[in-house]
């Protein structure tokens, strides 16, 4: 059993990263690709002043128009995707791991507010299924798969936040197990799944932001 630990915590974190950045590489190259045979057109209008304007205006909480329209859930997905990040990289127990291993770190967050965001998190999905189940206009696109997702970005918050409060002493081990797989597992998939609008989100803003501010001259938030 040591061995296994050690391995899902030393070769299989670096393997997790490397499909990771190698899978996020390999479809930027494609949506390039694509984007050259199907719209070469657009790099004629693509600049990086409306490509900026756009991201940044869409990162701005309630500036963009539509996202006023549906307030209470951008409201929900805005937090979710900021914690989303923040809990892994901030919180202290991963800083250390990182610290041991290379002796860097950076500020962490307090126990307190990554138990309070990480709760956050899991209700934030419970929020997102139910809301597939209900809004006829969201139920219509949505299959198995995406509730799958769900549950696979579910697992090692859910699994983290029981192992840290040992919920269920006797099985300590298999918790922390379950939430070091899960975890390398969501970051393997990422690149192959409806996760990367991570990396297509921006580039589709870029693509936006050009074509409304260099073409038509207007805004498109």
């Amino acid at each position: 059993m040591n061995g296994f630990i050690d391995f899902i915590m030393g070769p299989m974190v670096w393997i997790s990263i490397l499909v990771f950045s190698g899978g996020i590489g390999f479809k930027v190259m494609g949506i390039l690709r694509q984007a050259r045979a199907n719209e070469n057109h657009m790099f004629s209008y693509l600049t990086w002043k409306h490509s900026l304007r756009s991201i940044c205006a869409w990162l701005v909480p309630f500036f963009p128009k539509a996202t006023r329209e549906r307030p209470w859930f951008y409201a929900v997905s805005y937090l979710f995707h900021l914690a989303l990040f923040a809990v892994p990289l901030f919180l202290s127990a991963h800083v250390v791991l990182v610290e041991e291993a290379f002796n860097i770190s950076w500020p962490v967050m307090s126990d307190a507010w990554a138990d309070g965001l990480t709760v956050f998190i899991i209700l934030a999905l419970g929020f997102f299924g139910v809301r597939r189940l209900t809004q006829p206009e969201v139920r219509f696109l949505t299959s198995a798969g995406d509730f799958i997702l769900l549950f696979i970005v579910l697992l090692p918050f859910l699994t983290g936040f029981l192992a840290y409060h040992q919920v269920f002493d006797q099985a300590y081990q298999w918790m922390m197990i379950v939430h070091i797989l899960s975890g390398e597992f969501m970051l393997i998939i990422i690149p192959f799944s409806r996760l990367s609008h991570m990396i297509t989100g921006p580039l589709t803003r870029a693509y936006t932001g050009s074509e409304f501010g260099n073409v038509r001259h207007a805004r498109d938030w």
